[in-house]
C-alpha cells in the first residue's frame, strides 16, 4: 500500500459535517444520503495516495518527477503525485498485458463477484470519497456524494452485466455444418478520463471493460488523480488481481506523451475518452495508426428548449438542475435556452428569482453552498469573456455577471437575456455558471437554432404538447434527449452523443460492446 499523505486541507475537509442539510437535486428514495454513522469508516487521509498505481502497486515515475494538486476552492495544495511519461505509460501497457492473458480466462461470475465486492466498499465510504472529491474537485458536497453514489450504481451496474454477454447459434445452410458467434474480451483498453467527474467518469469506463474480460490503462485528469488512486485502493481491496486496473498520473506538460503512447501502442486494442473536442480528434488520429476501436465522449452545446406550452415552473426548475450542476461544468449541461415568445417574459423573470433564492456560491465543504469554484482560473477567465462578448453585442445583464468575492476561481450564477445566436454564450461550450436565454418564435425555427451546432450530446425541452413532444424529440440532433426533465443519467441508460459530440456510448447494456469482440466459428464436417 502506497504512503499516505496528512496536510491542512486534510483537517480541513475531515470537520464536523451535517448532513441532514444536504440536499440533491434528483435524489430518489434509494439514493437518499446515508446517516453519518453508517458512512466514513475511515478518515480521508486514508484514500489520499501519492503514488500512481500499476500492477497492484503504488509507483513513482521512474524520472522521480512530480506535480502538485491545489484545492481550487481555497488555492492550497493538498498534495502531489507522480509525472508520469511515455516510458512509465509504456510500462503499464506491458504490465496490463500480462495480466489480460490470465483476468480473460476468469469466469463472469467471479468477475462480477469482484466487481460487487468494490461496488460494496465505495458504499461504506462513500462520505470520505466526496470529500476528496470535493477537496480536489471544488463541487459542493452534498454534488461529490451524488457522484460517489453514481460512481458505485455504475460498478454495481457491470457486477450485474458481467455475466450477460451472450453469443449466438445461426442456422445454418448446410446439414454438416454449425455456426457460432461468440463475443470475447477485446484486451487491454486505454482511458482518459475528465476532471468535472472523477470518480463516476472512471467507473463508467473501467468496469465496463473490466466486467468484459479486458484489463484497463487509465490516465485521469490532471486536476483530479486522487479520486482516481482511491478507486483503485478499493478495487484491490475487493480483490481485483494485479495488472487489471492500472492508473498512469501526468502533469498537463506530460499528458500529450501519455495520450500518445496509448493512442499508438499495438497493444492497446482500445480507447475511450471524455474530454474536449478539440483533444477527442487528435486521439482519433493518432488511434487511426493502429486501427484502434475508439469511443469518444466530447464537447455540448445542449440546447434547452421551452414551449408556450410548457409548465413554467418545471421549466425553470429543469434549467436550475441542468444548466447550473457542478457550476455548469458537464458536458450535458444546458448551454442554451431557447424560449418562446409567449412565455419569454415570464421565464427570464422566473429564472432570475429562483436563481436568487437558491444558488449560493462557496466552499464545496459549506453546507450552504450549492455553487463551488470553476476548476482553475483559465476557466473563470474563459467565462468572463464570454459574457462580456455577449454584453458588447447587446445581451442584457438580469443577474451576476462577474467574478465571486469567495475567491480567485469563483465565478456568480448569471442570467444573459436577449441573447442572439451570433453571440459566443450561443456558439460556444461555457462550462460555466452562464444562462443565456434566447428568444424563438415558432417551432421550427427552434429546432433549426437547436440542431445549427456541430455538437449533438444532449439537449432538453419543455411542452405538454404530445403531438410536439414527438416531433422535436425525433428532429433534435443529439445523443441524449430529457423531455419534461433536467437530469437524465443513468447506469440503465446509453449515454454519448452524435455529431462531432462523439463515438460510442457508455451505460446500459450496450456499455460493454466496445470492449468486445464479435468472433464468428463455423465447424464443419459434422
Amino acid at each position: 500500500m502506497g504512503r499516505y499523505m496528512c496536510s491542512r486541507s486534510v483537517q480541513i475537509v475531515s470537520r464536523h459535517l451535517k448532513l441532514s442539510q444536504l440536499r440533491v437535486f434528483h435524489i430518489t428514495t434509494k439514493d437518499a444520503v446515508t446517516p453519518a454513522a453508517a458512512l466514513g469508516v475511515r478518515s480521508i487521509s486514508s484514500f489520499l495516495f501519492d503514488k500512481a498505481f500499476v500492477d497492484g502497486q503504488w509507483v513513482t515515475a521512474k524520472s522521480g518527477s512530480v506535480y502538485q494538486i491545489t484545492n481550487p476552492s481555497t488555492g492550497k495544495t493538498i498534495g502531489s503525485v507522480p509525472d508520469m511519461n511515455a516510458d512509465d505509460t509504456l510500462q503499464a501497457i506491458e504490465k496490463a498485458n500480462a495480466a489480460f492473458l490470465r483476468w480473460r480466462e476468469t469466469t463472469a461470475k467471479d468477475r462480477g463477484l469482484i466487481l460487487r465486492k468494490w461496488f460494496d466498499l465505495t458504499n461504506q465510504n462513500k462520505l470520505e470519497l466526496a470529500k476528496l472529491l470535493t477537496t480536489e474537485n471544488g463541487k459542493p458536497l452534498k454534488d461529490a456524494l451524488f457522484e460517489i453514489n453514481n460512481a458505485g450504481e455504475f460498478i454495481e451496474w457491470y457486477a450485474e452485466e458481467a455475466r450477460r454477454v451472450c453469443g449466438d447459434v445461426i442456422q445454418s445452410t448446410t446439414a454438416n455444418k454449425r455456426m457460432l458467434v461468440l463475443k470475447q474480451p477485446i484486451g487491454v483498453a486505454g482511458m482518459i478520463t475528465p476532471w468535472n467527474f472523477p470518480s463516476a467518469m472512471i467507473t463508467r469506463k473501467a468496469c465496463a471493460a473490466i466486467a468484459a474480460g479486458c484489463t484497463v490503462v487509465l490516465k485521469p485528469a490532471e486536476d483530479t488523480p486522487f479520486s482516481a488512486l482511491a478507486m483503485c485502493h478499493l478495487a484491490k481491496e475487493a480483490g481485483l488481481p494485479d495488472g487489471v486496473l492500472n492508473v498512469v498520473t501526468s502533469s498537463r506538460d506530460n499528458a500529450p506523451s501519455v495520450g500518445n503512447t496509448l493512442c499508438t501502442s499495438p497493444i492497446i486494442k482500445k480507447i475511450s475518452f471524455t474530454g474536449s473536442t478539440v483533444v477527442g480528434k487528435i486521439l482519433l488520429q493518432q488511434s487511426a495508426s493502429t486501427v484502434k476501436k475508439v469511443s469518444l465522449e466530447l464537447g455540448g452545446n445542449a440546447p434547452f428548449i421551452v414551449f408556450d406550452s410548457a409548465d413554467i415552473d418545471a421549466a425553470v426548475r429543469g434549467t436550475i438542475v441542468s444548466r447550473f450542476r457542478c457550476s455548469g461544468q458537464t458536458c450535458v449541461c444546458a448551454n442554451r435556452m431557447l424560449v418562446q415568445e409567449g412565455v419569454y417574459d415570464q421565464y427570464v423573470a422566473r429564472l432570475a428569482e429562483v436563481m436568487k433564492q437558491e444558488l449560493r456560491v462557496g466552499d464545496g465543504l459549506d453546507d450552504s453552498t450549492t455553487q463551488g469554484p470553476l476548476i482553475n482560473i483559465k476557466a473563470v477567465e474563459k467565462v468572463e469573456s464570454i459574457v462580456e462578448d455577449a454584453k458588447r453585442l447587446g445581451a442584457g445583464l438580469v443577474c451576476g455577471g462577474k467574478r465571486s468575492n469567495k475567491g480567485d476561481n469563483f465565478f456568480e450564477p448569471t442570467l444573459l437575456s436577449n441573447v442572439t445566436v451570433e453571440m459566443r454564450c450561443a456558439k460556444e461550450e461555457i462550462f460555466g455558471p452562464v444562462a443565456p436565454v434566447i428568444k424563438f418564435k415558432t417551432e421550427e425555427e427552434a429546432v433549426t437554432i437547436a440542431n445549427s451546432s456541430s455538437s449533438g450530446l444532449a439537449g432538453y425541452f419543455y411542452s405538454q404538447n404530445l403531438s410536439q413532444i414527438w416531433r422535436v424529440a425525433e428532429k433534435l440532433e443529439i445523443g441524449l434527449c430529457g423531455v419534461n426533465e433536467g437530469f437524465i443519467n443513468a447506469p440503465e441508460a446509453p449515454f454519448g452523443g452524435v455529431k462531432e459530440s462523439g463515438l460510442g456510448r457508455e451505460g446500459s447494456k450496450y456499455g460493454m460492446d466496445d470492449y468486445l469482440e464479435m468472433k464468428y466459428v463455423c465447424i464443419g464436417g459434422l
